[in-house]
């Protein structure tokens, strides 16, 4: 039996629970269909080897060109993703190690990433470079597909759908239902909070913590709910953002944020207890949508628009929005639940289907077949999909 060598770079290190739900994908899909010795570069090497159970960890950010340059040159197949990497201030980081494996002929794809806000003009231009010579493109929406597309990447490029849509849920540790206060004494919300960032210039926090806070007291009185803060990022700022909307509540004694570490396949379990979702992370959208939570969504960048128009949940974004119209939308996403979670289950299959084929692709790559491959091989295109 052969034994390919894969390499696997993006923003992987714990720092996200989404960005590890894409890797962790990433590496069961492969597992699944070819015996696999696979390395990861890391920002992390202790928590990926902790989290995932890989033969190699790299700590991509502490070694130099010629450091890192023997990791790469020895695989069969180099994978740059997913997840939305490609933005202003972070791109050429990730560019690097994709074109150490082009300079020493070790296949390279690009795999179900996002991109934006992406108005660096070197930024640009580099992109456009290191994409045009890469050997498979897939990217989880239409708008990162556009956004190639305008810098000039001359390359095919296939819309996809995100890998954490073939996450599965995992058994919790002992008595976290307990440490979590999830009893189902009460109806349990989920809301899900982000910081502002290089990925996210835009967002004001006092605006949105105002409308989460209102948000929060609105359901707390509405569905005589307590409501759980999930931080997608306990290791940055997400912790702290959940308090300060709790700050902004006036009914906090109703409110709680989430406190243990969990994989994402144990978050995909938590929020399974769930009745209702309000969210601002992409991930926590997706595992709402997989577990049948219905939600309403504060999309303050294209990728969450994306997720919504897939979906079909019909949401204006985040700058157009007060704090009555979102009550109004979560009023009527709670009276039609029954129905949006049934339409959900509908969609989540083609979903599915799409998020495989970035393995397909892959698996192409490895085993040499149809380099720069544009259809998928085993689902119906988005477009007739009816998901972009």
């Amino acid at each position: 039996m052969v034994t390919y060598k894969v390499g696997i770079s993006g923003s992987y290190g714990g720092f996200n629970m989404g960005d590890e739900a894409i890797l962790q994908s990433i590496i069961t899909q492969l597992r699944s269909a070819v015996d696999v010795e696979l390395t990861v570069f890391s920002r992390s090497i202790t928590d990926t080897q902790t989290r995932h159970q890989v033969e190699h960890v790299v700590d991509v950010r502490d070694l130099t060109r010629v450091e890192i340059t023997p990791k790469i040159e020895s695989l069969d197949l180099f994978i740059l993703g997913g997840g939305g990497i490609f933005f202003d201030k972070e791109a050429d980081a990730y560019l690097r190690e994709l074109e150490i494996a082009q300079q020493n002929d070790v296949p390279t794809m690009v795999y179900a990433v996002g991109a934006g806000p992406l108005n660096n003009e070197n930024s640009r231009k580099r992109i456009k470079e290191v994409l045009s010579k890469v050997d498979g493109i897939t990217v989880r929406d239409r708008e990162a597909k556009k956004i190639f597309e305008d810098i000039g990447v001359d390359n095919p490029i296939l819309v996809t759908a995100d890998p954490a849509f073939l996450l599965t849920p995992e058994a919790l540790p002992k008595n976290a239902l307990k440490l979590e206060q999830v009893h189902g004494q009460r109806t349990l919300v989920g809301i899900s909070v982000r910081e502002p960032g290089p990925d996210a210039p835009d967002i004001d926090p006092n605006f949105y913590h105002g409308l989460l806070a209102n948000a929060a007291d609105f359901v707390i009185s509405r569905l005589d709910a307590d409501v759980i803060f999930v931080p997608m990022e306990r290791a940055v700022f997400d912790v702290q953002h959940s308090h300060a909307v709790i700050s902004k509540m006036l009914q906090p004694q109703h409110a709680w944020v989430l406190k243990g570490d969990y994989s994402p396949g144990q978050l995909l379990t938590i929020m399974k207890h769930f009745s209702f979702a309000i969210g601002m992370r992409l991930h926590f959208l997706i595992f709402s949508a997989l577990q049948g939570v219905p939600f309403v969504a504060l999309p303050y960048a294209s990728k969450v628009s994306g997720l919504l128009d897939n979906l079909q949940v019909p949401m204006p974004p985040l700058n157009r929005v007060d704090s009555g119209l979102i009550n109004a939308y979560i009023d009527k996403a709670w009276d039609d639940r029954s129905t949006t979670k049934t339409h959900i289950q509908q969609l989540i299959p083609n979903l599915k289907m799409l998020a495989a084929e970035n393995n397909g692709l892959a698996l192409d790559l490895l085993q040499g077949e149809h380099k720069n491959k544009t259809q998928p091989t085993t689902s119906i295109p988005a477009s007739e999909a009816g998901l972009v």
